[in-house]
């Protein structure tokens, strides 16, 4: 057996891939995830899991290999979307290529998607594929992977900042989160109007251990606006904490749907309840 490959976190497939965008050809970067090498730890608040380093494999973040990435184009999308992109689509995207080019690289200027992925292109992967999906159409459900790639590239985003804590990581990690708390509300919005599905995305997340589905899309975009939302107009902020109340009052419900939901997510749905709840009354208090 091949002992670098044991010892190894990911490996580049043998098949190769094309990109649909440019036709640059490439192998995929896939974690390998056997051998102990995932190590679970906490749930935080942000529906995010940690996971462990170990002794032999040092630390792993599933997030870096969720998005593929065209070291070509930098054409970015999940997985499943990449070599699924319509003919409609291509020629936007393509179109975007210097745009994608010099957004991506005034923040991280030494990228290198032909090798194994580091932090720095993980946290890229995701403003790229948030950048991709404006020119997917609504079948496509683009809201919410757009909404997906910021919350996800916000957390990396704070993970460089904790490496990193003099480069202002934490300054481009609340941009992200406030570009979720834009794209998350809005799926909600378009699934209830018809315009895209949240039930034909296979999976919401937020992270990769579970997926959480709507009810966790609903939680997410109560948090984010509990946490970024704007607050300048204290009107305007009540009624948007209400909403995301509304929202969150919806997850944990009563009866016999709420006792088949996960009990983590209704755990801390009730926490975020009372906690958006202590807002609005402190803010009408003082208004």
């Amino acid at each position: 057996m091949d002992t670098q490959a044991v010892n190894s976190i990911s490996f580049f497939s043998r098949e190769i891939t094309v990109c649909p965008v440019c036709k640059t050809e490439f192998r995929r970067e896939e974690l390998r995830t056997g051998r102990g090498r995932l190590i679970a730890g906490d749930l935080s608040d942000e529906l995010r899991r940690f996971y462990q380093p170990s002794q032999k494999y040092g630390e792993i973040n599933p997030l870096f290999y969720s998005i593929t990435v065209c070291p070509g184009c930098y054409y970015g999308a999940f997985n499943s979307d990449f070599e699924e992109i319509p003919d409609s689509s291509i020629s936007a995207v393509s179109v975007d290529k210097e745009l994608r080019l010099n957004n991506v690289t005034k923040i991280f200027p030494d990228l290198n998607f032909m090798e194994q992925r580091r932090l720095f292109e993980g946290a890229a992967s995701y403003y790229l594929a948030m950048m991709c999906y404006d020119h997917f159409p609504h079948e496509f459900s683009p809201a919410i992977k757009q909404g997906l790639a910021a919350y996800r590239g916000a957390w990396l985003f704070m993970d460089l900042h904790g490496k990193y804590p003099d480069e202002n990581y934490d300054y481009l990690a609340r941009l992200f989160y406030r570009k979720a708390g834009f794209f998350y509300p809005l799926a909600v919005e378009y699934d209830s109007d018809g315009t895209e599905s949240l039930t034909e995305v296979a999976s919401l997340g937020p992270d990769l251990d579970k997926n959480y589905g709507y009810d966790g899309v609903l939680y997410v975009s109560a948090l984010l606006e509990y946490y970024y939302g704007p607050d300048s107009d204290g009107e305007k902020r009540i009624l948007a904490l209400e909403k995301a109340r509304t929202y969150v009052a919806r997850i944990f419900g009563m009866g016999r749907a709420s006792r088949n939901k996960p009990e983590a997510l209704l755990t801390k749905s009730k926490e975020l309840h009372a906690s958006i709840g202590a807002e609005i009354k402190r803010r009408n208090e003082n208004e």
